[in-house]
């Protein structure tokens, strides 16, 4: 199992990197937070013409045939820079669930329109209960003599209310908790009947509720519960590498930090208390990314599993806290400062936490596969 990246993930990278060093610093992303725009169409467009939104997509579908390797290769870089732009919900989520409506000519057309860079899908599945499993969707599709139509509710959906579309995940008959009758439909985000409260998420990606009440819809995939479950996996792995990159940037401006402030006419990083948080730190990176690199390299295969998926989620949140925690520690009062990039890493990293269920949710569910009786 090879866990380096191939000379072409690295050239994209590289590119990736010369971009954002250019447009995309800090001060550059706060002032892009402070305006009304919710991310960088400059950005979009440049990830479209280096070719990122048409990455994990068949060339029959006018994609490049990438791979979850290439996905997390670039995840990395955008969690290095702190990126908003929707990659992961519009590309990674929405984009597979687009894909999986095989036949359907409106998603093979919003699909080509996503890897061209021309439209923004959001995918919604989230409904307040902190847990990525499908069976818990309770928002219901009743079909009717003109298609199908949507009531319910769902949360934390990032990029709705700049979206074109939205696919959503929804039961068509049974009741929550049930794993049979799952669906994904589309929506028109404009269609009467569908409502947005907008906000950004503490780590700045714009976000909404969304209230469906009565949407008309169309039905993409039905007995959908295993296609739902491998795009929430998938999005797991890429939002994992974009706090693991985050943590690649912390870690190191710690130790720029720490060689370069003086205490008592030496660097505070020659201490031995502070020397040993800091190999903690890199040991807890380290940790982190080769359990990303491990699971990449088993969906790659095709043979990851929940559990492996769950062990990611839960492994990445806990070091990521371990690092961002003692970065702030290290960095004194200024840690916390707005002013300062390592409290905006440490929201990137806490952000992951709760999408797609907590670390709790994942350890409990790593313990159940392990015979450990459910309190």
């Amino acid at each position: 199992m090879d866990l380096t990246y191939t000379s072409e993930q690295q050239a994209l990278r590289d590119s990736l990197s010369r971009y954002l060093d250019r447009t995309y610093t800090f001060d550059q992303r706060q002032e892009l937070l402070r305006s009304d725009r919710p991310w960088s169409g400059d950005a979009w467009k440049h990830f479209t013409e280096l070719g990122l939104t048409a990455l994990p997509f068949d060339e029959e579908a006018g994609g490049i045939g990438g791979t979850m390797a290439d996905i997390v290769a670039v995840g990395e870089i955008l969690g290095e820079y702190l990126c908003v732009e929707p990659y992961v919900s519009c590309v990674v989520l929405a984009g597979q669930a687009l894909r999986a409506a095989t036949g359907s000519d409106p998603a093979s057309r919003l699909l080509e329109a996503v890897i061209g860079g021309e439209a923004q899908v959001a995918f919604a599945h989230e409904e307040g209960a902190g847990t990525p499993a499908a069976a818990h969707v309770a928002l219901t599709a009743r079909e009717g003599a003109g298609g199908h139509r949507l009531t319910g509710r769902k949360e934390l959906v990032l990029g709705a209310a700049q979206a074109s579309a939205i696919v959503v995940t929804a039961r068509l008959d049974g009741a929550a908790r049930d794993p049979e009758g799952l669906a994904l439909l589309l929506v028109d985000a404009s269609a009467p009947g569908i409502s947005f409260r907008e906000y950004r998420t503490i780590d700045g990606r714009a976000a909404a509720s969304v209230d469906l009440q009565d949407v008309p819809a169309q039905l993409l995939a039905q007995d959908a519960t295993e296609v739902i479950e491998e795009i929430i996996a998938n999005g797991i792995i890429a939002l994992a590498a974009e706090a693991v990159g985050a943590m690649n940037a912390l870690l190191r401006q710690t130790i720029e930090y720490a060689a370069t402030r003086q205490q008592f006419g030496v660097p505070i990083g020659s201490f031995q208390v502070l020397a040993h948080r800091m190999a903690n730190m890199k040991m807890a990176y380290l940790n982190a990314r080769a359990t990303l690199l491990h699971t990449t390299a088993l969906a790659e295969a095709g043979t990851v599993s929940a559990v492996d998926t769950a062990v990611l989620k839960a492994q990445v949140a806990r070091f990521g806290r371990t690092i961002f925690e003692s970065a702030i520690q290290l960095h004194g009062g200024i840690g916390t400062t707005d002013e300062l990039p390592i409290g905006h890493y440490a929201k990137r990293i806490l952000a992951f936490e709760p999408m797609f269920g907590d670390p709790d949710f994942h350890l409990r569910a790593v313990g159940a596969a392990a015979g450990v009786p459910a309190r």
